[in-house]
């Protein structure tokens, strides 16, 4: 019967060890602890990669230097090696967050944060009104979050963008609304006018998914050897 949840590190060694041996086979732990097989191999190369070190949990988040992020993304898009090589040059600690790193990267271009003194997080918040929110959402979602060029685009602040998005997220079109004091009439939006921002809110979604997908397509491209364009 496959046990759920997660694994102690004691145990993930031990299998990693017993596999090794040659006591037992990926796919026999796969089918016994309910887990992909893929999970084992990534077990099996940390490892390889650390010892037993590599099977135990981090106390804490570990942070990567924007440098090695640029660099290990450069790497991977020249085709220096595959994710798996990547990582285990770079000591990254999966594949997912290196494919996150990619993403961020084809979208931004860099990988700057957003408090990190530069002066387009400077800009100051302002006024807006519903109208103009639904557009900076939608700019911003169908850009892949890139709040950097939605601030030159719009002219507000990061905090501001960051809350819509996070609003919209949360409770749809109806969380761009400003419900304070004399401005709650003006949140109101009739039918037709919601149903065009769900329109709008949700092509720029699909934009988003799109563009994930076409990365996607590519990655999986250059770990082929296939080149595109």
């Amino acid at each position: 019967m496959p046990q759920k949840g997660r694994l102690p590190a004691e145990e993930k060694i031990r299998l990693v060890e017993a596999y090794q041996a040659g006591i037992i086979g990926n796919r026999a732990i796969a089918r016994e602890y309910g887990i992909d097989r893929s999970t084992v191999s990534q077990w099996v190369r940390r490892y390889k990669e650390r010892g037993p070190e590599g099977l135990i949990p981090s106390t804490h988040n570990r942070k990567y230097p924007a440098e090695i992020k640029l660099q290990a993304v450069k790497d991977y898009l020249s085709g220096v090696g595959s994710r798996r090589d990547i990582c285990t040059k770079y000591d990254i600690s999966s594949a997912g967050m290196l494919y996150q790193w990619i993403k961020r990267y084809s979208g931004h271009g860099d990988f700057k944060q957003p408090n990190s003194g530069g002066a387009i997080y400077m800009t100051k918040g302002r006024k807006t009104t519903q109208e103009e929110r639904i557009e900076i959402v939608s700019h911003c979602i169908a850009n892949n979050k890139n709040y950097g060029k939605t601030i030159e685009q719009h002219g507000v602040s990061y905090q501001q963008i960051y809350d819509w998005v996070r609003k919209y997220e949360k409770d749809g079109v109806e969380g761009l609304s400003d419900r304070r004091g004399k401005r709650k009439d003006e949140a109101s939006m009739s039918e037709v006018e919601k149903l065009h921002a769900q329109l709008k809110l949700k092509e720029a979604e699909n934009l988003r998914l799109q563009m994930e997908n076409d990365l996607l397509k590519k990655l999986e491209a250059l770990e082929r050897g296939i080149d595109i364009d």
